[in-house]
């Protein structure tokens, strides 16, 4: 009997879509027509892959108003927010754009009597392992370019958000893409693994759990594929003591709440100079008090529900440990869909917190921040430091020279002044310790998804 995965909504409990794991033959076929279409597409010029895949960003971008009612029953997000199309054609219109500059020859000096050059060339296949909670956005980090590389790409999406990885294929169909160059599949952990471990899978992309990654390298031991992985994150915020507070507050509210706090660059954890803390702590809890929870398809709703139940429950249970050991709260949860068990979880704001709190120092992934206030600098950056995760940090403050001399202490992959949660495809997308290794974007990320290669031409 064929195994299915199903697709609970987080709105009503309902499945939404169920689809059948791909069976050994199936995949056995895809890795194969990967392996054939991207012979002939490392021959096509760079040029025609630019327009194809302009062809494919622009099927994506074109299905938006059928993909934001989808992705509010797959994982929650209220549908005032228009899906992620934005961010996925800033960031596929950049990457084709520099993909030219990004993947020419590097020219050496002139040396009398040699031609001397290092190319790029495509990895092979790559299996791009998706998430649900940016579900376009963090895919789209590696297809387009993995694609403009010369690469032939095989998407796993999460189970959570199975209709996005179709969107892909349709966008890869419709668009012209070589049959066999880009595969959705609908994979099992179990056969994802092997998959991995099979040899036949040149570069893995990961956005996920420490424990998901360090399953990736365990199946990729011994193989020689290269990794791309962005793990956990627990991204802080220091608000200095000459911060703006009228461009700081509303901008931090954002940063923790938005999508339900499910965002991998989301603020977790809020150092305020002590100079400021009463004035920010008041402002922030009235600023919070505006997002409120509810069905993700009314237009008003600003905070729609988690994707599981299970992901609320960690969360609860978190901010029930912070109370008992003295944290105060600051907003009103009263909600009766907000229950153990239901993915329904109303913002909280914290204070009077401490790094004795998981809160703190572990991974949320939800609708709760911590407030603390610190005497200055120093103390900032100690415990911005003190966390095994470091994938972004944010620095508020009218000196920016300050910001970037703290920022060059903190222990993390981007350094924010003044803005948080946002990804500039001009710059790396990277993270360090426990966070991941390799990047994403810029032309750095096209790095990682092609293999140099030498020429060393002697004349005679």
């Amino acid at each position: 009997m064929t195994e299915l995965v199903k697709l609970i909504s987080p709105v009503d409990g309902s499945v939404y879509a169920e689809r059948p794991y791909a069976e050994p033959a199936a995949i056995e076929r895809a890795v194969e027509a990967a392996l054939a279409a991207r012979k002939a597409w490392r021959e096509t010029t760079l040029g025609e892959r630019a327009k194809i895949m302009t062809h494919f960003a622009d099927a994506l971008i074109a299905m938006n108003e059928e993909i934001v009612p989808e992705l509010a029953w797959q994982m929650g997000r209220p549908v005032r927010y228009g899906g992620e199309k934005g961010g996925v054609e800033e960031r596929a219109r950049h990457m084709i754009a520099i993909a030219e500059k990004a993947l020419s020859p590097i020219d050496l000096p002139e040396k009398p009597g040699f031609i001397r050059h290092i190319a790029r060339e495509p990895v092979g296949t790559a299996l791009v392992i998706a998430p649900w909670n940016y579900p376009y956005l963090t895919a789209v980090n590696s297809i387009v370019p993995a694609l403009m590389a010369g690469n032939a790409v095989i998407l796993k999406h999460a189970s959570q958000t199975l209709l996005v990885g179709e969107r892909f294929q349709l966008a890869a169909d419709r668009a012209g893409l070589p049959k066999g160059l880009f595969q959705n599949l609908v994979l099992s952990h179990r056969d994802t693994e092997k998959l991995i471990g099979s040899g036949r899978i040149d570069h893995i992309v990961f956005t996920g759990s420490v424990a998901g990654g360090r399953a990736i390298e365990r199946a990729a031991a011994g193989t020689f594929a290269t990794l791309g992985l962005e793990l956990g994150g627990k991204d802080p915020a220091f608000v200095r003591a000459d911060a703006d507070l009228d461009k700081t507050v509303d901008n931090l509210v954002d940063g923790a709440f938005f999508n339900s706090g499910q965002s991998c660059c989301g603020i977790e954890r809020i150092y305020v100079d002590r100079a400021l803390y009463p004035e920010f702590l008041e402002r922030f809890v009235a600023s919070a008090k505006g997002w409120k929870l509810g069905n993700p398809f009314d237009a008003d709703t600003v905070v729609g529900p988690m994707a599981r139940g299970s992901f609320a429950d960690h969360v609860r249970g978190q901010t029930a440990e912070a109370i008992r050991k003295g944290a105060v709260t600051h907003l009103d949860t009263h909600d009766e869909r907000d229950r153990e068990g239901s993915p329904y979880l109303a913002p909280q704001v914290l204070s009077n917190v401490d790094h004795q709190m998981a809160v703190m120092r572990e991974e949320s992934f939800g609708p709760v921040i911590g407030i603390m206030q610190v005497a200055d600098d120093e103390e900032a950056v100690t415990l911005m430091n003190d966390s095994p995760y470091g994938l972004t940090a944010s620095i508020w403050t009218r000196d920016l020279d300050a910001a970037a001399r703290l920022g060059a202490r903190v222990e993390t992959g981007t350094v924010f002044a003044n803005r948080c949660d946002y990804l500039d495809p001009a710059l790396v997308w990277t993270g360090v310790k426990d966070t991941g290794k390799g990047g994403a974007l810029s032309e750095i990320g096209y790095q990682m998804l092609t293999q140099p290669k030498s020429f060393h031409l002697k004349q005679i």
